[in-house]
């Protein structure tokens, strides 16, 4: 899961999938072929975790068109296995080379409502026609 190392609650599974309502970017710099852009992204997400996220992203872009990276940190205002609150995720996505690396988790002690004490490593895949999908590995107390 990600390198962490999830332990004190038992490790509960939210599956579901998301969509992308908005997607901003604005390029604020390209020299010799790197660019980087600030990105504000819209989501909505349904199965275990529904609600809604909102990310912003800076993200760097090489002139080899396989590699690229992005930062991210997205609020998670939802509802979790039937329990509300919000959260805040840390994304850290690499491509190098064509190889897609991502990791993104729950930033410790961010969460908020019935979800305080979340903890959690949370997956996205990505189908070829563009559907979002998640698995979010994750921890909370009294669960």
């Amino acid at each position: 899961m990600g390198g962490r190392r999830l332990g004190r609650f038992a490790v509960t599974t939210a599956r579901g999938d998301f969509d992308i309502d908005r997607f901003d970017s604005d390029e604020y710099a390209d020299v010799d072929g790197t660019s980087l852009a600030r990105v504000s992204i819209a989501k909505t997400f349904r199965g275990d975790l529904e609600g809604q996220g909102s990310v912003t992203m800076l993200s760097a872009r090489a002139p080899v068109e396989t590699s690229a990276v992005y930062v991210a940190l997205e609020r998670v205002d939802a509802r979790l296995h039937g329990r509300n609150g919000s959260f805040v995720l840390r994304h850290d996505g690499l491509t190098e080379a064509g190889e897609n690396s991502l990791s993104v988790i729950v930033v410790p002690d961010s969460a908020t409502g019935e979800l305080t004490g979340l903890r959690g490593d949370f997956h996205i895949d990505i189908e070829p026609d563009g559907t979002h999908h998640y698995r979010f590995d994750y921890e909370l107390p009294d669960a």
